[in-house]
């Protein structure tokens, strides 16, 4: 684990996404980024990926606001498709 300045506006998912893009890739579920105690930052990344990696977490700024759901993401809120709510409009079921 390597301690890195955090940014003001974090969003763990999308620094993850940025990291990726430049080859350091990190598994959200085994190597999710931390805030300790102490209110520190950190990133399980090997140490020859630190320099690069200070660079994309300098820069990094995560969209606090989480997006609106689609109409699919709705839908499969209550357990239906979009293609299942189609055919139920369709057939008149």
């Amino acid at each position: 684990m390597i301690k890195f300045t955090k940014p003001q506006n974090l969003n763990g998912a999308e620094l993850l996404d940025e990291l990726a893009a430049i080859g350091i890739i990190l598994d959200k579920f085994t190597q999710p980024p931390v805030i300790d105690g102490n209110g520190d930052f950190w990133l399980d990344i090997n140490p020859a990926d630190e320099s690069v990696a200070e660079a994309v977490v300098a820069a990094h700024n995560g969209t606090i606001v989480p997006p609106e759901p689609t109409i699919a993401d709705k839908l499969a809120s209550v357990g239906l498709s979009l293609d299942e709510l189609k055919a139920a409009i369709l057939g008149g079921n």
